[in-house]
């Protein structure tokens, strides 16, 4: 099992993608991502994803917001669980570093979902649009995804 995180950065109505078109035996290659990766030991949620996008991109990011719980049984070889986050306030504003994963662009909102996007990002990607939490679980055979299913939860703690 892979813990992860996924951050969707955004500002000025553009969202920060990654191009993963650098790495080597990336299973990613090819599409655009948000900012993320594995949990190193110990780390919260929170932990991993604000040091995940500044490991990615220079920017530290702040107060980033949990919106959705990922999760893609044998993909690849391996489950993943991933803590989806949205974060809008960062420190950085200047030159994005150069990714070793791929490269970082500003991309307007309404161009995000015509990118190389996997096809399970085209499902919830509007669900962050439209502020629904959730809990989703998404099957894959190779690149092909297979269906999903969807629990959307209450934000709110009152009753």
């Amino acid at each position: 099992m892979i813990l992860a995180t996924l951050c969707y950065i955004q500002h000025d109505n553009c969202t920060l993608m990654l191009h993963r078109v650098k790495k080597q035996n990336d299973i990613h290659a090819g599409k655009w991502n948000g900012l993320g990766g594995k949990f190193e030991a110990g780390e919260t949620p929170e932990e991993c994803v604000i040091r995940e996008v500044r490991e990615e991109s220079g920017l530290t990011i702040r107060e980033p917001k949990l919106v959705g719980l990922l999760m893609f049984p044998n993909f690849k070889g391996d489950d993943w669980y991933v803590f989806t986050f949205t974060a809008h306030e960062f420190v950085g504003e200047g030159e994005l570093i150069d990714s070793n994963e791929g490269h970082l662009q500003w991309i307007p909102d309404a161009q995000v979902e015509s990118l190389n996007l996997w096809e399970s990002d085209h499902v919830f990607l509007p669900w962050i649009r439209e502020g629904k939490f959730f809990s989703a679980k998404f099957v894959y055979e190779g690149d092909e995804m297979k269906g999903y299913e969807v629990v959307f939860h209450q934000t709110s703690l009152v009753e």
